[in-house]
């Protein structure tokens, strides 16, 4: 720490006294920045804030009693000061510019310390000292001076040490866990590691994120990741300072480095702290490396499981990360033109928590989790949590995984059409064969093939395609057709075969009938939205 008034006083050889205030005042422990002397009334403008001013007192007036003891000088105290006791608003200027300490010289223009100026500092808690003559104030400046290089050398030679203790903890096997310990301890405060995810990565030796700000703590690390570029932060959390630092590269965050500082950063700290933040991105950015390889592999094992080559599939999962998900299993899919790197890492990391239960893999543009039940509701809100689309199959075996594979892709595919962030097969299915019709958007087919009627009843203002609706919900019926329309069943067959020819359809056969079926559903689905 910088030098303090106590320092000072406690020096046999500058003989200080303490004036204001009383010994055991925490004020006197106030760091000192540095040393001026000045006797301008006010002498602010060329003053920082924790400085230490030093005056011999010839801006105040002289008392005729303190003058008969002072060595044959005498002041010349301005009109304001002597006409309007300046000493409060000399003092107030002092306070508010966040002056240290006063010291006044005696036994040089004043014999002693005016009174008026002892009040000043008592009423506004100023520190005051008195400097007797025998001390140059050089003395006070050249000792301030001198604490400040050894203070400064000290700094320097811990920041060394402290880099070189870095540097062998990242060569331990467990590297970055060492950093961060290391770390730890030069700060003497609490570091805490989250992943890309957000997540909190417990450190075996490391002290934990004190309870009452770690969901606090976790939100703004999300906040921070969600931005997806490199920042630090200095925060409030619970009424503890912290500082954030997020790692990795822009668009490629791998996670965020948290301290609890005990007290603000002073340079040599931070130099530290950018020592670990670069050794961390490095060993993070090498696992990216591990990483990327590990997902070539998960391609290749859900290839394997498509081409029925279970056993070889089986075999290599549980070599690396253990047994494949125990059917039965659902299959969620998600097209992803360029997958979110943190989405990938968050089921790196759910995939791990949850050994052999949860299983992914990018195909193409789509990336595919196989898990079971009991795991799905986590996996979907990761995949909302990202802002992916997903569609999802029915319970399958791993033999029948290439059908729900393309259930989900399915799925995945009118999900994005109706922007919902999950659609289920089941929910296709419901409608039955017309229901993945409807998936597969036969409605501009449907207008397309239906476009030669529509232009005919426009241009000769017929209503066939009324008449083929009614028909169609009458279920071919003539006679109850023909009432409901209210014309003779020869008009209405009439009708009807008027719009067969139109559409180049033989209505007496039923493939033909069906597609005109098909047709005026889907051209009603497109144009109600329902």
């Amino acid at each position: 720490m910088p030098p303090s008034l106590n320092v000072l006083l406690r020096s046999r050889t500058l003989k200080l006294r303490l004036v204001v205030p009383d010994l055991g005042s925490p004020r006197l422990e106030e760091p000192i920045s540095w040393v001026h002397s000045s006797d301008l009334e006010d002498p602010t403008p060329f003053l920082d804030r924790g400085q230490l001013l030093l005056t011999d007192g010839t801006q105040f007036p002289v008392e005729p009693a303190a003058a008969a003891t002072a060595p044959g000088i005498t002041g010349h105290p301005s009109p304001e000061v002597q006409n309007h006791g300046g000493y409060e608003d000399y003092v107030r200027r002092l306070v508010d510019h966040g002056i240290a300490g006063l010291g006044f010289a005696t036994q040089v223009i004043h014999g002693t310390l005016p009174p008026g100026l002892e009040e000043a500092c008592r009423s506004q808690g100023l520190p005051l000292v008195e400097v007797p003559d025998r001390t140059p104030f050089i003395a006070i400046i050249r000792m301030v001076a001198d604490y400040l290089a050894r203070e400064e050398h000290a700094r320097a030679e811990w920041s060394l040490q402290a880099q070189r203790a870095l540097s062998r903890a990242a060569l331990r096997p467990d590297g970055l866990t060492s950093i961060l310990g290391e770390l730890e301890r030069q700060l003497h405060s609490w570091v805490a590691l989250y992943d890309a995810a957000g997540n909190y990565v417990r450190m075996p030796r490391n002290r934990p994120v004190p309870s009452e700000i770690a969901g606090e703590a976790a939100e703004k690390v999300r906040a921070a990741l969600e931005l997806g570029t490199r920042s630090a932060s200095h925060l409030d959390i619970g009424g503890q300072s912290v500082t954030l630092q997020t790692l990795g590269r822009k668009g490629s965050l791998r996670g965020a480095l948290v301290l609890g500082a005990i007290e603000p950063l002073d340079p040599a700290r931070a130099d530290i702290v950018n020592s670990v933040i670069g050794l961390a991105s490095l060993a993070l950015e090498q696992a990216r490396t591990l990483d990327t390889a590990r997902r070539h592999l998960r391609a290749g094992v859900f290839e394997q499981l498509l081409a029925g080559s279970t056993d070889v599939a089986t075999r290599t999962a549980r070599q690396v990360w253990g047994q494949l998900p125990r059917e039965p299993l659902l299959v969620t899919a998600s097209r992803q033109e360029s997958p979110a790197p943190n989405l990938l890492e968050a089921l790196e990391l759910l995939a791990d928590d949850h050994r052999g239960a949860v299983f992914y893999a990018l195909r193409d543009e789509m990336l595919v989790i196989l898990a079971g039940q009991v795991h799905q509701g986590r996996i979907l809100e990761l995949l909302e949590r990202h802002g992916a689309v997903a569609g999802v199959s029915s319970e399958t075996t791993m033999k029948d995984l290439p059908d729900a594979f393309v259930e989900a892709t399915r799925a995945a595919r009118r999900a994005q059409e109706l922007r919902r962030a999950v659609v289920t097969f089941s929910e296709l299915s419901e409608g039955g064969m017309l229901g993945l019709l409807r998936a597969e958007e036969a409605g501009p087919v449907a207008r397309g093939l239906l476009q030669p009627l529509l232009a005919h009843d426009a241009a000769e203002h017929t209503q066939l395609l009324d008449t083929v609706r009614e028909w169609f919900a009458n279920d071919c019926v003539w006679d109850k057709t023909a009432r409901r329309l209210g014309v003779h069943r020869h008009t209405l067959r009439n009708r009807i075969d008027a719009a067969g020819r139109i559409l180049g359809l033989n209505l007496d056969g039923m493939g033909d009938r069906l597609e005109l079926f098909a047709a005026v559903q889907f051209l009603e689905k497109e144009t109600t939205g329902r």
